[in-house]
């Protein structure tokens, strides 16, 4: 029998991911208003909502916000370019206080999120969400789209034995999912899991992260798994905090570990304890499942 590894002329792998390979998006503009921790209502405008949400969370953004502190959002609306976003942008600022709270009201009535378990039919939405981080964004390494069988598949094999959650909006729309992986497949490492959360690009910055990962979380500590690692490409300033708040802490990084769009990235390791530390005992068989009313409740507890 012929060594697979032996050739006249060696094959090669994939081609690197060129600064060209990656997708362009039409300038994104947003108007805004967040609320205060005294229950005032701010407006402005953004080309990025998520980084700009996070500035007024931290302290770095608007005086008026970094003064009050406390900001979250209250009312967005993507517009066509940075004119139409500056319009709107006025015209929120001459609102008076009732129609502004009359508008923030709708919107979160609109934009209320829902949490469920997936389903293999959830699909289609999930792999169209997944395949626009393949073209544009550097959080997957993945160079080729996923097709609906493919994360059909994955859906099917996730849910044999750890929890896919998807979340919607109050009209059904599909704002981001979250899942859990085996770490590594030899035994030793059962009771150990890859985290894995992807939001909708104009949903990044509302809440919609949160909503997915604190379930996630207690599903996964429910089962009996002891430890979580997620893992991050760095830089990512936005994604490291949201670990953070969360408990997991930075374990390590990959240096140079992933190429794509014509440049080397790094991975960190985030690392969660899903018991404490000073638990060293022998661990019980994980579960492969939760029942349906334990399901129900983390759901309801955690939203």
């Amino acid at each position: 029998m012929s060594n697979p590894y032996l050739h006249d002329a060696p094959p090669r792998g994939f081609a690197p991911s060129t600064a060209a390979d990656k997708a362009g998006d039409a300038p994104a503009a947003w108007a805004y208003m967040v609320r205060c921790a005294d229950g005032s209502l701010y407006s402005g405008w953004t080309n990025d909502l998520a980084r700009r949400l996070h500035s007024h969370a931290g302290g770095t953004g608007a005086r008026y916000t970094r003064m009050k502190g406390g900001a979250k959002l209250a009312y967005a609306r993507r517009c066509a370019d940075k004119s139409e976003a500056l319009r709107r942008e006025a015209a929120l600022k001459k609102l008076s206080r009732p129609e502004k709270e009359a508008l923030a009201q709708a919107w979160a009535a609109d934009h209320k999120i829902t949490v469920r378990l997936a389903e293999e039919s959830d699909a289609e939405a999930v792999v169209e969400l997944y395949n626009w981080y393949v073209t544009h964004s550097t959080a997957t390494f993945q160079y080729e789209m996923s097709t609906v069988e493919e994360m059909r598949d994955n859906i099917r094999g996730v849910l044999q034995r750890a929890p896919f959650l998807v979340a919607e909006d109050a009209r059904g729309r599909l704002c981001g999912y979250a899942c859990a992986h085996p770490l590594h497949p030899r035994a030793a490492y059962g009771w150990c899991v890859e985290t894995t959360i992807y939001c909708a690009p104009d949903c990044m910055g509302q809440g919609v992260g949160g909503k997915l990962y604190r379930p996630l979380l207690v599903m996964l500590r429910a089962q009996g798994y002891r430890e979580a690692a997620a893992l991050v490409t760095h830089p990512n300033p936005e994604s490291e905090a949201f670990h953070k708040a969360l408990g997991f802490y930075k374990a390590g990084t990959q240096p140079r570990s992933g190429y794509k769009f014509g440049r080397w990235l790094d991975v960190q390791t985030w690392w969660l304890h899903l018991v404490p530390e000073s638990d060293r005992g022998e661990p019980a068989p994980v579960r492969l499942g939760l029942t349906e009313a334990e399901v129900r409740e983390i759901l309801e507890k955690t939203q």
